[in-house]
């Protein structure tokens, strides 16, 4: 028996070795991976100082009406995930991708993710970027609730919502978050480099899988994957949301057109995603939605008809 354990303990060291090379192996190629990347990611838009910390907000595009576009979360490059459908609108409207604290291009930062912070910084950074006032906001799945937000503290600000399968504050009573512990252990899995040995994690993004990108921006995508996946400030967002949809709820439904793009519901964790959805826009005095059988980045799986059926929606606001 004391020779059995004897094996099985040194089995468990041995395995345990190999674990902790393999991390060593797999942090030191990811480090020098981030460096060299950096010579390809040159922001395409501007850079904006914002609560002591650097946002990037990506403009095309012409017209007398700004489109705001508001990135789900974990999304990790806001810019190219949204390309499919704002390339298909900049030729009528300017349009403007706001990368949050952690996202894209922007610096991940020690700032707080109440949603009080998380509009200020929006808000600020488009001012400086010389975006001005009254918006249509596109959000994708949890800036939903910060739309929201920004049209009950600003109406005067947000013309419209056109919601990109968005979370309204209702769904975060019931939706499942990841526990701490899983999000400690996946976002360290992240900052050792793990993801890299797995690039079909990255490769099934939507905006990669629906061939909306040139290969030159699906390599772009990747690298920014593997910078931003799960940083400290899109942790900070999961943690705070419930908390953030709270608040949001207490200060009941603006009072502006919104039409809600809703997704099968499929790829998501939640039952009756759309019959939340819908029991919301419902409740708009100037609401309306369409149902669309596809996944939860319906931006990339279906922009022609939401582009068409955006601009119906603008031209007659």
């Amino acid at each position: 028996m004391r020779i059995v354990l004897k094996r099985l303990g040194y089995g468990a060291l041995a395995i345990l070795g190999v674990m902790l090379v393999f991390i060593v192996i797999s942090f030191t190629n990811h480090t020098i991976k981030l460096k060299s990347e950096l010579s390809i990611l040159s922001p395409p838009g501007v850079m904006v100082n914002v609560n002591n910390h650097q946002m990037h907000v990506y403009t095309e595009g012409a017209g007398s009406q700004t489109l705001v576009f508001l990135s789900g979360g974990g999304t990790s490059a806001p810019v190219l995930d949204f390309k499919a459908l704002y390339s298909r609108l900049s030729e009528q409207y300017k349009i403007a991708v706001v990368e949050k604290a952690g996202y894209g291009y922007s610096e991940t930062a020690k700032v707080s993710r109440d949603i009080d912070t998380i509009l200020e910084e929006t808000r600020t950074a488009l001012t400086l970027a010389g975006q001005n006032p009254p918006y249509v906001l596109f959000p994708h799945s949890m800036s939903g609730i910060e739309a929201l937000y920004w049209a009950q503290r600003y109406p005067t600000e947000v013309k419209a919502i056109i919601g990109l399968d968005p979370a309204i504050p209702e769904v975060y009573e019931a939706y499942p978050l990841p526990s701490g512990g899983m999000m400690s252990l996946t976002g360290l899995g992240a900052r050792m480099g793990i993801t890299r040995f797995f690039p079909g994690i990255v490769d099934s993004s939507a905006a990669i899988k629906e061939n909306h990108l040139s290969p030159q921006e699906k390599e772009l995508y990747r690298v920014l994957f593997y910078k931003n996946t799960q940083t400290s400030n899109i942790n900070d967002e999961v943690n705070l949301i419930k908390q953030n949809a709270a608040k949001v709820a207490t200060q009941g439904i603006p009072d502006v057109p919104m039409y809600f793009f809703i997704s099968n519901g499929e790829e998501l964790p939640l039952e009756n995603w759309q019959t939340y959805l819908i029991r919301y826009i419902e409740s708009v005095k100037k609401g309306q939605y369409q149902l669309l059988d596809v996944g939860h980045y319906i931006h990339n799986t279906d922009p022609d008809r939401i582009a068409e059926e955006s601009v119906l929606f603008i031209n007659e606001l």
